[in-house]
């Protein structure tokens, strides 16, 4: 496509349409959709309940500026406060503006006590964006090169060694903590529950913001609305997006108390953010989530299929583990094997690879059992190919 610009390693097809969890090439080719365009389309494709509802609001209004009231913002954000037990919510079009809107906060939190200079603690692996902010957070050098100077004001410590972040209680220039529940691009890396609720409990003593990024594994993606959930923990800031639209492009971050005032009336803004199509998608998705139970079949599925992996591959040279929650779940390889997303997409199943070593499987949330096995059946040739093929 030489009038679009060099940013994507694509893959030589070209979708054309989809039904539930099947997609369609150009060419009539069929596929099994393991990626649900990276956790993006939680209820699959063309599901009719949503295209009910995004029609009904395309009649009426599309968009509209944030000068003016907008009740659906306020819908919406009253669910997500339900749901989640926090208080309000900013709305954006993307993750990357949520975890920058996020990042904003745990500044003017600082300044708002007298902090000149606040910084906020990050983490190995990490993935919050690709904007220079976010990227400054992200912990991926490969994806940092050639964009300095990145933006100063964090500190990375390692993930789930709750003694390397206690190491730090005494830094009064720190604001706020800011980690993904499971890291997505850094290889399917869940949180221990038991650290969360340390990190709860030590931002908590010494006054920093908790901010979770649950922007890949948010709603209802691991059985629980968000995956923090699993913790018995709430954050005080929780940035959100990709599942909520089920497409519809639009990101959240959702505020407990402690971070409810820090902005005011022209502290931060968006053009398209909160636009009432989005905001449509995104009451429409958690009320369809809630009426077919979704969520549970996520669980439900998630187990199935992790336990089929684990059977089929456990053990064997080259396969270091399979692990996740719900459906977000990945197989972790010895190698890189950025070379299964070409072969897993040539026998008609779409993933993707992360951490060059890592195969991510993020499929739609209304997945079936057969349809988990069907990804079993397909995959474990795959890999199995892949891994002899390097031992011989």
């Amino acid at each position: 496509m030489p009038h679009v610009m060099n940013t994507y390693g694509r893959l030589p097809i070209a979708l054309s349409h989809g039904r539930g969890c099947r997609v369609w090439d150009t060419e009539g080719r069929r596929y099994l959709d393991g990626l649900g365009g990276i956790a993006v389309n939680t209820l699959g494709h063309a599901h009719p309940k949503l295209l009910a509802e995004l029609t009904d609001q395309m009649g009426k209004l599309i968009h509209c500026s944030n000068y003016y009231e907008n009740p659906l913002q306020e819908a919406l954000g009253a669910k997500l406060a339900e749901l989640s037990g926090l208080s309000a919510a900013f709305f954006c079009s993307t993750g990357l503006e949520a975890n920058e809107a996020a990042l904003k906060i745990a500044r003017k939190f600082g300044h708002d006590q007298g902090i000149e200079r606040p910084e906020v603690i990050v983490f190995e692996k990490a993935f919050h964006g690709r904007s220079i902010a976010t990227l400054s957070a992200t912990g991926n050098p490969k994806v940092q090169e050639g964009f300095g100077p990145l933006v100063e004001g964090f500190i990375r410590v390692p993930f789930n060694d709750i003694a390397a972040l206690r190491a730090h209680s005494a830094n009064r220039n720190i604001t706020a903590v800011f980690l993904e529940t499971i890291q997505g691009e850094g290889g399917i890396n869940p949180a221990r529950w038991d650290y969360l609720r340390e990190v709860r409990a030590l931002c908590d003593a010494n006054g920093w913001l908790l901010m979770l990024d649950e922007v890949q594994c948010g709603i209802g993606r691991t059985g629980k609305w968000f995956a923090h959930q699993w913790a018995g923990i709430v954050p005080d800031v929780m940035p959100l997006a990709k599942g909520l639209g089920s497409g519809v492009p639009i990101g959240a971050v959702v505020v407990g108390p402690k971070a409810l005032n820090v902005f005011g009336p022209g502290n931060h803004g968006t053009t398209f953010g909160g636009n009432p199509l989005s905001m449509r998608a995104g009451i429409a998705t958690l009320k369809i989530m809630e009426e077919d139970g979704v969520m549970a079949n996520a669980a439900a599925v998630g187990a199935h299929l992790k336990a089929a992996l684990q059977r089929e591959l456990s053990g064997l040279p080259g396969v270091k583990e399979v692990r996740g929650e719900g459906l977000m779940l990945g197989i972790e390889l010895t190698r890189p094997c950025g070379v299964i997303l070409t072969r897993a997409m040539e026998a008609g199943l779409l993933l993707s690879v992360t951490a060059d070593t890592v195969v991510r499987l993020v499929p739609p949330l209304i997945l079936t059992q057969d349809e988990a096995d069907e990804i079993v059946s397909l995959l474990v040739p795959v890999i199995k190919t892949f891994l002899a093929e390097q031992s011989a």
